[in-house]
């Protein structure tokens, strides 16, 4: 089977940082609005580090002020993971840069791209949900108002509540308030760690905050008692490698702790995290491991299943989606 016409299910997608530099730029000279600065020569954006990267990033979703910018942006993003051979993809989506949140300002942009959503999925095939993500580096009080954004609107589209942003601010627990909320709101939840805290950053969120998957966690390789752990909890991992790579974390994808993670029975997925920014694809991310660790269509049909399993959907869309793959 060719790796590129495989199925595949994406879990770590950033609505905002999905977003193409064209998009942006065109939505800015639209509103007559200056983020300068955030591109470079060839239309690219343009950082230097993880920090710079958030910096760059909120400078961006700056320009997505209203929900019918959401709206177009959510089209935008599914049509190109369709593309890509995506069927069903689970989008982060912040309250924070939507609306502020405010509860009813959320809903509205919320209502947006939930229409975007349906619309993309009559038009190319694919299935999206979203993850309400509060903002590490925002504080716990911020994160609260994100997480009551996800519990008012939890339903089919918000199926799961997580949290992105500056992992060094701060420790997981400070915000399992937040989390309890969103559990009890019947919400599956997730939160990046592992990427750049360290493998005590996975243990907070195992132990801190009790979440189902964890964003990155490629670090906790440097903790075989961890690594364990997770094997025994059947947690995980939302492994982007090109995002890695991009950002410094590991210097070549054969450095990368993917291969080895996954021998040692943690469960793994492959997503693309915030696609424009590192220069890749999903179908990319498939190439680069099939030339990297030899990795066939067989290799990529079981990480898609380890998807299908862990993903926040419905028993009835697991079973369609598994079935799909199983015809692969």
């Amino acid at each position: 089977m060719d790796i590129d016409a495989c199925p595949k299910i994406e879990l770590h997608l950033h609505l905002e940082g999905a977003a193409p530099p064209h998009f942006i730029r065109y939505l800015a000279a639209e509103k007559h609005k200056d983020i300068g600065g955030i591109f470079a020569e060839n239309g690219d954006y343009k950082f230097t580090d993880f920090g710079h990267f958030l910096k760059i990033y909120e400078a961006a979703t700056s320009v997505l002020t209203a929900p019918e910018d959401f709206y177009r942006l959510t089209c935008e993003v599914l049509q190109q993971s369709a593309e890509q051979g995506v069927i069903y993809t689970e989008v982060f989506v912040s309250p924070d840069f939507c609306g502020g949140c405010d509860l009813a300002a959320w809903q509205e942009y919320l209502a947006a791209i939930e229409q975007a959503a349906g619309h993309s999925e009559r038009e190319f095939g694919i299935i999206a949900k979203g993850i309400v993500t509060c903002i590490r580096h925002f504080g716990s009080d911020q994160a609260r108002k994100a997480a009551r954004c996800a519990a008012e609107t939890v339903g089919d589209f918000i199926v799961g509540f997580g949290m992105g942003g500056d992992e060094l601010q701060g420790r997981q627990g400070d915000f399992a308030y937040s989390f309890d909320m969103a559990r009890e709101a019947k919400l599956h939840l997730t939160t990046h760690a592992g990427e750049w805290g360290g493998a005590e950053s996975v243990r907070q969120a195992i132990f801190d905050l009790n979440v189902e998957r964890i964003g990155h966690g490629v670090q906790v390789i440097d903790d075989p008692a961890l690594v364990e752990e997770l094997v025994a909890r059947q947690i995980t991992l939302e492994v982007c490698p090109g995002s890695n790579l991009a950002l410094g974390v590991y210097p070549t994808l054969s450095a990368h702790p993917i291969k080895p993670l996954r021998s040692a029975g943690v469960k793994t997925t492959i997503s693309t995290d915030d696609p424009p920014f590192f220069h890749t694809t999903l179908g990319q991310e498939y190439r680069q491991l099939a030339d990297t660790f030899g990795w066939t269509s067989k290799d990529f049909t079981a990480l898609n299943r380890t998807a299908a399993e862990a993903a926040f959907c419905s028993a009835e869309t697991r079973q369609s989606l598994l079935e799909k793959l199983e015809k692969t």
